[in-house]
């Protein structure tokens, strides 16, 4: 594997031919770098040909952070579901990933080849991104995630992506979004016409073993030659 870095993402390139690409959004306050190190925990086969892009959020306040500037996919100014949403933030950013993906295309790598994840606030633009867009992709990864404007994504999720294969992951003791609010966002997906695999483990908001394990079967499996 060779590590590239630039101004706006780090990638991990495969050392034989780019044959699929997961595009992995990190967390509020975290940068590209963050998830890095999974790559090579994943006991994915050296000639898997897969890509790891890990772009970073822009900078901007975040509300619930008391404005403090720090990197995000889009400003949060609550957690309650009923509250107020940064509607265009999160369509911000999911352009920002569309972008990522029509980048990935024009280097040959078909949609049909190119996962969509996140972990937490990188999860919600996930969910967003994938689901909207116009041609199916191999899957979406949703790591200690919530789903904001549901509502909107409900509306304008794209029938192309309808039914792809969806992983959830969530801490049974996460202290910053709670199992509730992931059983929640689950939930939401399967309302859509969504099949969701859904696990859990006596985690808090972090990935572990057993799960970075599980995730690179399910990469195996969903980017299959």
């Amino acid at each position: 594997m060779k590590l590239q870095e630039s101004a706006d993402a780090v990638i991990v390139q495969p050392d034989g031919p780019v044959r699929a690409s997961v595009i992995w959004l990190h967390g509020l306050g975290a940068d590209g770098h963050d998830f890095v190190p999974i790559v090579r925990e994943l006991g994915l086969a050296a000639d898997a040909g897969i890509r790891f892009i890990f772009p970073h959020a822009t900078v901007r306040p975040v509300t619930l952070n008391g404005g403090m500037p720090m990197r995000a996919w889009y400003d949060i100014v609550s957690l309650d579901r009923k509250g107020k949403m940064d509607d265009k933030g999160i369509l911000d950013s999911v352009a920002r990933v569309r972008g990522l993906i029509e980048a990935e295309r024009k280097a040959g790598v078909e949609p049909g080849r190119i996962v969509i994840a996140g972990f937490s606030q990188g999860g919600a633009i996930a969910m967003h991104a994938a689901l909207r867009y116009p041609d199916r992709l191999a899957g979406l990864l949703a790591l200690s995630t919530y789903l904001p404007s549901a509502e909107s994504l409900a509306r304008d999720a794209n029938a192309a992506n309808r039914d792809i294969p969806i992983l959830m992951v969530h801490g049974q003791y996460d202290p910053v979004l709670n199992l509730e609010i992931g059983e929640w966002s689950r939930d939401q997906l399967k309302a859509m016409g969504q099949t969701v695999e859904w696990l859990t483990y006596p985690m808090a908001h972090e990935v572990c073993m057993e799960e970075i394990e599980r995730i690179g079967a399910w990469l195996k499996d969903v980017l299959a030659d």
